[in-house]
């Protein structure tokens, strides 16, 4: 049973690894044995990430802004010495809230351009790295992570139109690349959290009040937990979970499903 889940010695590559759920995924990953490279914009605060987690076994920052052509040049050359990745985990989103009549172009534009081009561009770029490391028997692992934001549209008043589309767009492009991989041994899914603390949704998790709020709204009654996102991560990346492609995992504690 241990060998199910096992992923020691296994390459990975975090993006938007340096806080929130990424950070608890990348933490998750080398707590199981895994060597991670992490990736986010912001060199100081990726880097005291990557030290912390390094307590554990093997973390690098590797600060790039992934949303640009250069930011995901920028990553492929820092993992161009390994041989193969064997898992790609592509974590980085920003939102934007505005009301309907308010809503600018730039905040399209730059969800949009994080959420799904960035993940789109960056699974491109380290696809021969992917293909180096998949094979019958244990299939390369991409896991992208949508939202439940992607599977249910909020109610009235729910201010984060471009994010709540690029989630979706995020599950779809799982699917596709999942039907498109999967003679290549690469499996494809996705995760969709509910509410973790993030910065995301710090307005709303760090006042108590607002907090207890969230947690009653969620069937089970809670938060979501480091290792619900670390759990659910490496369940895919492991043999337990090689024979899963095309799935929209949701991880909200009974909502958005």
């Amino acid at each position: 049973m241990n060998d199910l889940f096992d992923i020691t010695g296994k390459t990975a590559v975090v993006t938007g690894g340096g806080r929130g759920i990424g950070e608890m995924i990348a933490g998750g990953l080398v707590d199981a044995g895994a060597k991670v490279y992490i990736s986010s914009r912001k060199a100081d605060a990726l880097q005291a990430t990557a030290d912390r987690i390094s307590a554990n076994g093997t973390c690098i920052a590797v600060p790039a802004d992934l949303s640009t052509e250069e930011g995901v040049a920028a990553l492929a050359a820092a993992v161009a010495d390994e041989p193969a990745i064997d898992i790609l985990v592509n974590n980085s989103g920003v939102t934007w809230g505005a009301p309907l009549d308010e809503f600018p172009r730039s905040g399209f534009d730059k969800v949009l351009n994080t959420n799904v081009t960035g993940v789109f561009l960056v699974t491109q770029a380290l696809l021969p790295k992917l293909r180096a490391s998949a094979s019958a028997d244990d299939p390369a692992r991409i896991i992208n992570i949508g939202s439940v934001a992607g599977n249910n549209a909020p109610g009235r008043g729910g201010n984060n139109w471009s994010y709540s589309a690029s989630k979706a767009a995020v599950h779809m492009l799982t699917k596709h690349l999942a039907m498109d991989l999967a003679h290549e041994h690469i499996t494809v899914n996705a995760v969709a959290p509910g509410p973790f603390p993030s910065k995301m949704m710090a307005f709303l998790l760090d006042d108590p009040a607002t907090r207890d709020v969230v947690a009653s709204s969620v069937p089970l009654g809670r938060i979501g937990r480091p290792g619900d996102a670390a759990g659910t991560v490496i369940f895919l990346a492991s043999e337990a979970g090689s024979y899963l492609t095309g799935a929209v995992i949701p991880l909200g504690g009974g909502s958005g499903i």
